[in-house]
């Protein structure tokens, strides 16, 4: 019928005029159009407000924060006698080839220290304290201090140490796998710098002294 057949054509221009919908309407559709992920949205919002004393450790964190945090107590204790162990074979190496070893040592002491301010901020965000106390530091250290008493000593003893470290930080990064990405990524990077470290000391040592280079 032409009455109806005009109505229709009436109601979708309406239709077709009316554009998106607006303001409510419009939201309502966004969040049935995402469906499932806004509802996850919403809970992740909920969950961040819950606990917020805990900063960076959420209800999604999946490994136990205090051990974590004793992980990274005793790596970071490793860090800091690998430091006094390279400041003491970078103020004590004499000989020929002692300012080029000297000044290999002073750089893997710097670079040790960024590894032990990396690891003490890490614990701290997770809600940790960093263990500076003197006291106990090398039965917590992986490492052991040995002074080594030739230039050829004090870097075969380095590169022990860095082995040490290797197969320590390996570990670690294998336990924290996915479940605390953050961590894991930090000490993926200090484990590559360590893997650097004795490449360029068993150099030193194939230089210095092939037949100990074994």
């Amino acid at each position: 019928m032409p009455g109806q057949n005009d109505e229709r054509r009436r109601a979708e221009r309406r239709k077709k005029n009316a554009g998106p919908a607006k303001g409510p309407e419009r939201r309502k559709a966004d969040r049935r159009a995402r469906g499932q992920f806004v509802q996850d949205v919403l809970e992740l919002r909920r969950r961040a407000r819950q606990h917020i004393e805990k900063g960076a450790v959420t209800g999604g964190y999946e490994l136990d924060p205090t051990a974590v945090i004793a992980i990274l107590n005793e790596a970071l204790a490793t860090e800091i006698v690998c430091i006094l162990r390279y400041k003491r074979h970078y103020f004590m190496a004499t000989g020929i080839h002692a300012q080029t070893v000297a000044a290999e040592f002073l750089q893997h002491a710097n670079e040790e220290q960024t590894h032990a301010d990396q690891i003490a901020e890490r614990i701290t965000q997770l809600g940790g304290a960093p263990n500076f106390d003197p006291e106990g530091l090398a039965m917590r250290s992986h490492s052991q201090y040995v002074e080594g008493g030739s230039l050829v000593d004090m870097i075969r003893e380095d590169l022990v140490a860095e082995r040490i470290a290797i197969e320590s930080y390996s570990e670690i990064v294998r336990f924290l796998g996915d479940k605390d990405i953050t961590t894991r990524r930090m000490m993926e990077g200090i484990l590559a710098m360590e893997e650097e470290h004795a490449d360029d000391l068993m150099n030193l040592l194939t230089t210095l002294d092939p037949s100990k280079a074994g």
